[in-house]
């Protein structure tokens, strides 16, 4: 699977652009995902400066570097991508170029236009080629303003263009011209670029002390950038909700030079500055998709993310209170009988609710009498990180003899209950849990991506003409159907439809034939192309 470039660009400087950019990086690959950084702002490059000690090396090549091989005569481009020291992820850095006093001049030396007059687009689609093969994530740091570099990095190179802005409308007006330039720019390029997805962020808005007026600004901001939405965002949620999670706070301790406060901020409250940093990254790592899900759940949206790429540890992370039941670790030895790979977490601990990742992919507790406070913790952090519309991991609720369902707190009375006693043996319930595990989640998958395929098989085989406009009718209100079962995530029903749909496609030959009507051919291309997105997320 091929990977995809996302370009961040503004309209002016000073607006945190390089910083979003570094940050999200570092939160995609800790997420799993392999990422490219590109410094192509060539006349203010920095965007090493905020990796600093992560790289092993000062950069000794970059992207100047590309079009002197170009020009060269070189068919393939050179590595001169540096990878970081990360613990916990891959990200590499292809910086501007070398950083010494012939930089200046071999950037001033490059005539973008005679480049691309001698085919320099071509040499540049073998770049984009062999960066999206190697990397899930090419996150490119272009220019601001209008220029021939920000014409590359802005209708070339992306799939996705992240625009950032600050509350003021020079800033703003410009990032949706651009926008609308660049699809423009597209529009006559020799390759197949399909129109931008755009992610518009509202950046360093300081609503802390000036609250009225960073509200109206907000909802100013909001209509201004609202045909930035159009082609991605689900009709249900409105552009002023989007754009509040897509704020980027100012926060003045960090800036301060060049930071990651993600490394610092692993588990961020909705006051920092991670905490919209991960909502950012949380979008582009799910392709601008689900976005019902993003206002509904902000935390399940993020925690999908975090984990679609992620392996566990563990199978199984088994709650127990103190003191342990005895059922409990005749459970647990039953489990790993039946080749799980479990443990047990001893609610209490301290070192629980320090901890920044999850060591296993479900969650069982054990209930003795009643749920503990430290028990409830644990379930309802496993909740906020792990569970969403589309996640196979599971929290289950095992009840010892002494323990009565209706005390349970309402969020676990809704969970399918398993119970310990006289005719219910560990060795069973070992047996049911182990087959929920190891079977339910990869059907469901399956079951879900197949679902997606086939709607997207039916709708491009729509016809070019039917018979009558009343088919029209029924087909457009089909399709309409579909993205409204898209929308609330309702597979179920976009299957239905989809059967529906195909019968639909079947033209009879009676002499006439009537052609679609306006808009409809737009509408299934915006659905295809989510359904498309959807199902290479749900493939990586």
């Amino acid at each position: 699977m091929t990977g995809t470039v996302v370009t961040f660009y503004s309209y002016k400087g000073g607006v945190g652009r390089s910083f979003t950019l570094a940050n999200v990086a570092v939160l995609l690959a800790r997420w799993g995902f392999r990422v490219l950084t590109i410094d192509w702002d060539l006349e203010a490059p920095g965007l090493h400066h905020y990796f600093g000690k992560l790289l092993p090396k000062s950069p000794r090549g970059g992207v100047v570097d590309l079009a002197y091989d170009f020009l060269a005569g070189a068919d393939r481009p050179s590595d001169h991508a540096l990878r970081l020291e990360l613990e916990d992820g891959v990200v590499a850095l292809l910086a501007a170029g070398r950083d010494d006093s012939d930089y200046t001049g071999r950037v001033q030396g490059i005539d973008w236009e005679d480049l691309y007059r001698r085919g320099f687009a071509e040499f540049l689609e073998r770049c984009r080629a062999e960066w999206t093969e190697h990397y899930d994530f090419v996150l490119i740091d272009s220019r601001t303003g209008i220029s021939d570099i920000g014409g590359i990095c802005t209708a070339h190179l992306p799939d996705q263009l992240v625009v950032l802005f600050t509350a003021n409308r020079q800033s703003v007006d410009g990032v949706v011209d651009i926008a609308r330039r660049a699809d423009d720019a597209r529009d006559r390029m020799p390759y197949d670029r399909p129109p931008h997805l755009v992610l518009p962020i509202l950046s360093r808005l300081d609503n802390r002390v000036e609250y009225e007026r960073a509200e109206a600004w907000q909802q100013s901001c909001a209509e201004a950038t609202a045909p930035l939405f159009r082609n991605w965002l689900a009709k249900s949620v409105t552009q002023d909700l989007m754009l509040r999670h897509l704020t980027v706070p100012y926060v003045s301790y960090w800036s301060f030079g060049e930071q990651l406060p993600v490394r610092e901020e692993r588990t961020p409250s909705s006051d920092q500055i991670s905490f919209a940093l991960e909502t950012v990254a949380a979008v582009i790592a799910q392709q601008f998709d689900r976005t019902d899900l993003l206002a509904d759940n902000r935390d399940a949206y993020v925690a999908a993310a975090r984990t679609q790429r992620r392996s566990y540890n563990l199978d199984l992370l088994v709650s127990v209170p103190r003191p342990e039941p005895q059922a409990a670790a005749a459970l647990i030895n039953e489990l790993r009988t039946l080749g799980l790979q479990v443990d047990r977490s001893l609610s209490g601990d301290p070192e629980f609710l320090e901890l920044t990742g999850d060591p296993a992919k479900h969650l069982c507790l054990v209930v003795d009498g009643e749920v503990s406070r430290w028990q409830a913790t644990e379930a309802e952090r496993f909740l906020r990180h792990a569970l969403d519309a589309d996640s196979d991991r599971r929290l289950f609720c095992v009840l010892t003899r002494r323990t009565y369902p209706e005390q349970l707190p309402t969020f676990l009375r809704n969970l399918r209950l398993f119970k310990l006693d006289a005719h219910t043996r560990p060795r069973q319930v070992a047996r049911q849990l182990h087959e929920i595990i190891t079977d339910a989640p990869s059907g469901r998958a399956d079951s879900d991506r197949a679902a997606l395929q086939d709607a997207g098989a039916v709708l491009r085989a729509v016809p070019e003409k039917v018979t009558h406009t009343g088919r029209w009718a029924l087909i457009e209100q089909t399709v309409a159907d579909m993205t409204t079962a898209l929308d609330t995530g309702d597979l179920a029903l976009l299957k239905d439809l989809t059967v529906d749909l195909e019968q639909l496609n079947h033209v009879r030959a009676n002499g006439s034939h009537c052609l679609p009507p306006d808009g409809l051919r737009p509408r299934i291309g915006e659905l295809l192309g989510r359904i498309d997105r959807r199902t290479k997320s749900s493939t990586k």
